[in-house]
């Protein structure tokens, strides 16, 4: 077979079988595969990537009569509606006897499931054909990770009862994981904004089926009602000063605060607390979903591992006192939200687990940021941040190392 000459050509190549699959399904499974190519190598939106991909593709391919090249014609208008001249694009005179039952699904439950932590909550939804010619019922299943505030993964397949099932399963012999019907609006909301976070993303996340299923999952979403209502956009300031002070002052009146003895913290050891806390309100508020209560294993070594020391200066008290602080809030924050006890105690040993990290990483500074090293740097050195005069002398007298570090970076 002489190579393609072009990307339209080589989908062609690609699809040159489709004629022989036995239902409509197997078809959409395999046109979105192909279209997951134009997905992973995209570096602009990635949705945007593929409708435009379809849209030349149908007009390129628009005076093609071979079978399989109309029938992978259709496959692209029907998992891509919105492309140009989608629309036009009719059912082929030679086309296999499936083709008419492409996209028509119906749907036939929505569920979410999740950790009790918050971390991820899974939406699945099953979808049936009206007959054999369609093909089976089948599930599509979207990850959707609160944490970094997208769509993780995606994944299409069946059939829906085992996949329905073995998820049943996996929640009920799980405390930490929940499973509820689900609205499919809710659903339709959830996974179509999380989407279109990811499909903007520069680097995909590693393994799973994101790309190769990315298509299917928007023809299938697009089956569900439309959300009632929009999200409302994120307020400026997710946590001001009047909340901080509230949460503050709550925490040190609570059990927890008393366990890790933060409630009786001498005059030595105020600024250190504070600081900490303060930190640990920042890291909540820097979240997508910022909410303060939400502290879980992965939360932990998000901050504890990563984000503390990419954003802030610790001296050695604060630095001492860090890891009880989150201890005690992660603990605090648990009863507040409901959790059972087993996700206190993996909480917890998760962060104890964290310290000698943590440690290191405060000890060499290799995860600070240039900012913060600066900062770090200055303070080392004696300067006083609030005198400008020593600022300027301090970066006067260090211009030349200065430069020489942001040459070589």
């Amino acid at each position: 077979m002489a190579t393609p000459e072009t990307p339209y050509e080589a989908v062609l190549a690609a699809a040159r079988d489709v004629t022989k699959l036995e239902c409509a399904l197997d078809a959409e499974m395999l046109g979105a595969a192909l279209l997951g190519s134009v997905y992973a190598v995209a570096e602009t939106d990635r949705a945007d990537a593929v409708r435009e991909f379809v849209g030349g593709f149908l007009a390129a391919t628009t005076r093609r009569r071979a079978a399989a090249a109309t029938t992978i014609r259709t496959v692209f208008a029907r998992l891509v509606p919105e492309a140009a001249g989608a629309a036009a694009v009719k059912v082929g005179k030679t086309a296999p006897p499936w083709s008419d039952r492409l996209g028509r699904v119906r749907l036939t439950g929505s569920y979410a499931y999740g950790d009790v932590y918050g971390d991820q909550t899974s939406y699945l939804a099953t979808f049936a054909y009206d007959d054999e010619l369609g093909g089976p019922e089948h599930a599509m299943v979207a990850l959707v990770d609160h944490n970094i505030g997208i769509a993780k993964d995606v994944f299409v397949g069946g059939p829906a009862e085992r996949v329905l099932g073995q998820v049943r399963q996996m929640c009920a012999n799980d405390e930490l994981t929940w499973f509820r019907e689900e609205d499919p609006r809710v659903l339709r909301g959830e996974v179509s904004r999380h989407l279109a976070i990811t499909d903007g993303l520069g680097e995909l996340p590693g393994e799973g089926s994101l790309a190769t299923d990315r298509a299917l999952v928007g023809a299938r979403l697009a089956v569900l009602p439309a959300p009632q209502r929009t999200v409302a956009p994120a307020p400026d300031d997710p946590l001001p000063a009047d909340r901080r002070t509230v949460l503050v002052r709550e925490f040190l009146a609570s059990a927890e605060a008393k366990r890790f003895g933060l409630d009786a913290a001498g005059d030595a050891d105020l600024a250190s607390l504070h600081f900490c806390l303060s930190l640990v309100l920042d890291h909540s508020a820097s979240l997508l979903d910022p909410d303060p209560m939400r502290w879980s294993p992965a939360v932990a070594g998000m901050f504890l591992l990563d984000w503390v020391h990419r954003r802030a200066v610790l001296d050695i008290d604060d630095a001492a006192m860090l890891p009880g602080v989150v201890r005690g809030w992660s603990a605090y924050a648990g009863r507040q939200r409901g959790l059972p006890a087993a996700a206190f105690s993996q909480t917890d040993a998760a962060i104890a687990e964290m310290v000698p990290e943590f440690v290191r990483l405060y000890t060499t500074g290799e995860r600070r940021s240039p900012a913060t090293a600066a900062v770090a740097q200055l303070l080392a050195e004696g300067v006083d941040l609030n005198d400008p005069q020593a600022l300027d002398a301090w970066i006067e007298a260090n211009r030349q190392r200065l430069a020489d570090e942001q040459g070589g970076s």
